[in-house]
């Protein structure tokens, strides 16, 4: 696995890292998921969960890990998850520091079922990311059926937002939508210290990006923090 921090601008410490899948031989994630299938989608998936806890553990963090997972490998909640809280109980990490960012939601047909694993993870103590919002409208109707605690804007709305009036006003609406409804609101995908500052002075403090950090596999990297952070 790999790590990559969420950044907060506005305490200048990490809020968070994101686990991130990884092959043998460093391979990215594409690689990897090319290889899952219907067949080995729920050993995956288990594997990525306490493997990420494993890692995030050994390595001393004492802040939330955020793991993706993939719904349609989840067939009934806490059957799926009882090796996720055992893993995390043996290694003493609390519950209420992992985030679980929905992936691939296109493909997720039955929006109900969704809806009832969220709650569920939620009644665990656990704390729940729509990931890539504003690439698609299924996130929309994903949003309709679920409350997450954390929005994370799409990369591609994030690229190059500070000179383009269109991805600000839409980043703005994606703001108001979320401040109506109590979310939390994570920029990922930053890699330009514009883009950075812009996002921040219109209130995003948790941001995700190369600009910050690259991720390191079996580490934790260390975080570039701007000198405006703070302010």
């Amino acid at each position: 696995m790999a790590f990559q921090p969420i950044v907060d601008l506005g305490s200048g410490h990490v809020h968070a890292h994101e686990a991130l899948v990884r092959g043998v031989n460093g391979e990215g994630a594409g690689d990897v998921l090319a290889q899952v299938d219907e067949k080995n989608i729920y050993q995956f998936d288990q594997r990525c969960r306490t493997q990420s806890l494993r890692q995030i553990a050994a390595l001393g963090s004492t802040v939330p890990v955020s793991i993706n997972f993939m719904p349609n490998a989840v067939y009934e909640p806490e059957a799926c998850l009882a090796s996720t809280i055992a893993t995390a109980r043996r290694l003493g990490w609390d519950l209420r520091n992992i985030i679980f960012e929905i992936t691939e939601t296109e493909h997720v047909r039955d929006q109900a079922h969704l809806a009832h694993i969220v709650s569920m993870y939620r009644q665990m103590g656990l704390a729940v990311a729509l990931d890539d919002f504003g690439a698609g409208n299924s996130n929309l109707e994903t949003l309709t059926y679920m409350h997450p605690d954390y929005l994370k804007l799409d990369r591609s709305l994030i690229g190059g937002v500070c000179g383009s009036t269109t991805k600000q006003n839409i980043v703005d609406a994606m703001l108001s939508l979320a401040s109506a409804e109590h979310i939390n609101v994570v920029a990922e995908g930053v890699e330009a210290e514009e883009d950075a500052h812009w996002l921040y002075q219109r209130g995003i403090r948790l941001q995700q990006g190369y600009f910050f950090a690259r991720p390191a596999v079996d580490g934790l990297p260390d975080v570039y923090w701007p000198d405006w952070v703070g302010c």
